[in-house]
């Protein structure tokens, strides 16, 4: 594709975005004033507080931080350890339902761990999320969220935390869950300096637009790091059948990509606040992703 044809690809999308603002998207004023949910998405009610995972911040320096990306202040989640440094960055991309108190979790034991981990709210332009009580609702709002618009994103989440002297922009890795699980996959493919890439039961094909050019399958060939793939094999929404596509794009295009494929075990399985959780194959899946971070040098 050439610049110009980049140049004309982009005004569709802004186009596009334009024609779909009054229906959903915030002002810019809303924008820079947004900040992450208070706690978990309502959408995700009642909470499984018998089986859920509290991380602390003893030791650490946790919280919302606001990062300059293009035209706004991104709100996002940042967790590492309170000294030393720099750390080893991950990004944590969230699930559909937003930032909310179970990524932050998942940044706070990463964090525990030695990395600086972030988790940008990605869809914070078109919407606020975390107080919609239906499914289809954040739906509509994560279907006007264009691919493009998160690379860039992701983008400024990784100057932000090279720029603070905290993260050590060598060591780059990034993980996430369901939506954000087939955003590591293209965000790996977007970025040279990803150095691992670990997708939690992200999906891997799909139907395309303007906003959704391609998918994980279409983009094997550009991987620029090893990723790691944890998918449940009772998942309803993400076929078997796919899987093994993704493993032969993989292996047609000489990629390392390591798919594991938990038998019997629904989607979202880690999430430690909803009835789909399996504490076997979450930890199984947890330790897998420190194992495959520190084999690829983001350790």
């Amino acid at each position: 594709m050439s610049d110009q044809d980049d140049i004309s690809s982009n005004r569709n999308v802004e186009e596009h975005l334009k024609s779909l603002r009054p229906k959903a998207a915030l002002s810019r004023r809303d924008v820079m004033a947004a900040t992450l949910a208070s706690s978990f998405a309502l959408a995700t009610q009642p909470i499984a507080a018998e089986t859920r995972i509290t991380t602390d911040t003893n030791g650490l320096e946790a919280g919302e931080v606001k990062i300059p990306s293009g035209d706004i202040a991104l709100p996002a989640y940042r967790a590492m350890p309170a000294s030393g440094g720099p750390f080893p960055v991950v990004l944590v991309v969230q699930e559909i339902f937003g930032v909310h108190e179970h990524i932050r979790d998942v940044c706070r034991r990463l964090a525990k761990l030695g990395y600086m981990a972030i988790a940008p709210e990605l869809y914070v332009r078109q919407g606020d999320v975390s107080n919609l009580k239906s499914i289809d609702e954040i739906r509509a709002i994560v279907a006007l969220v264009p691919d493009a618009q998160v690379l860039g994103d992701l983008d400024a989440v990784v100057a932000f935390a090279k720029q603070s002297g905290k993260g050590d922009g060598a060591r780059l890795a990034i993980t996430g869950f369901c939506w954000g699980g087939r955003i590591t996959w293209m965000y790996t493919a977007h970025n040279p300096a990803v150095r691992a890439g670990v997708a939690w039961y992200g999906r891997l094909v799909g139907e395309t637009n303007i906003l959704t050019p391609s998918h994980p399958v279409n983009i094997a060939a550009k991987l620029n790091a090893p990723v790691l793939g944890l998918y449940g094999g009772a998942d309803e929404g993400i076929p078997l059948d796919t899987i093994e596509k993704m493993r032969a794009a993989c292996a047609g295009a000489g990629k390392t990509c390591e798919i594991k494929v938990y038998d019997g075990v629904p989607h979202a399985f880690h999430a430690d606040y909803r009835p789909s959780y399996r504490p076997d194959a979450a930890k199984d899946g947890w330790a897998r992703m420190l194992a495959w971070f520190k084999q690829n040098g983001v350790a």
